[in-house]
């Protein structure tokens, strides 16, 4: 017997919750793979200076957010069909899933609030290191001043946080994307630590508003899952 009433209003609310869920966990894999593959990120990221590979920290979260991604379609598809079906094994295993992927998405969050300003500040320590032997005869010899450019010119920006970064685009051409005159020069490029924060503290934004909407989600499904599952269970007595 199937249920009646407000039960099986619930069991329809939470299909739509369901999918609305499924939807989410694809945007953000989505997201995620778009963020694995953003041109400004893959650039820098990528980036080798001599036997020492750029930080990858950011891309430990990227992974993450695809794994979640991918399990939430599962998660979703699972509570769809279970809703549908009218299954309290089905709902059951769902709300399992809901809690464990919850409690992972909350960790996921406390790692990326304790790392969101660790990520920006290995990358501008890498950045810095490349800096220093871009400026030095060692830069024959090495990848520095490749890797100083790839930052300059996917970032628009030129030189560190310092004195030296102010006058860099005055008197090394050969680091800094060209422009048309001095004074376009000077009023334009800022220098790469203020670019780097900009981009990670955007990434992050993105990610931060997106893991909220998916949270606040989960927990209105998970009390419609207990509460449809009960009502299956009372429905089956009579």
């Amino acid at each position: 017997m199937g249920v009646e009433g407000c039960t099986k209003c619930i069991k329809y609310v939470l299909f739509v919750f369901n999918f609305i869920f499924w939807l989410a966990g694809g945007i953000i894999l989505g997201v995620a793979l778009w963020l694995r593959h953003d041109s400004q990120t893959t650039n820098i990221l990528y980036l080798q200076l001599g036997d020492k590979q750029a930080p990858n920290t950011f891309y430990v979260g990227i992974y993450i957010l695809i794994a979640v991604g991918a399990v939430m379609m599962f998660v979703g598809f699972l509570g769809c069909y279970g809703a549908i079906q009218e299954s309290q094994c089905l709902l059951g295993t769902f709300f399992t899933c809901l809690v464990i992927l919850f409690a992972c998405e909350v960790a996921a969050g406390i790692w990326g609030f304790v790392n969101k300003d660790q990520i920006a500040k290995d990358v501008k320590q890498f950045y810095d290191q490349a800096f220093q032997q871009a400026l030095m005869a060692e830069s024959e010899t090495n990848n520095g001043k490749a890797v100083v450019k790839t930052f300059h010119e996917t970032l628009d920006c030129c030189g560190p946080d310092n004195a030296i970064g102010v006058i860099t685009p005055l008197w090394r051409e050969d680091l800094c994307p060209k422009k048309d005159s001095v004074m376009k020069t000077i009023l334009e490029f800022s220098n790469c630590h203020k670019k780097i924060d900009e981009l990670f503290s955007g990434k992050l934004y993105l990610i931060g508003i997106a893991a909220i909407v998916v949270a606040v989600i989960m927990i209105f499904e998970m009390i419609l899952s207990m509460v449809l599952c009960c009502g299956i269970r009372n429905s089956s007595v009579y």
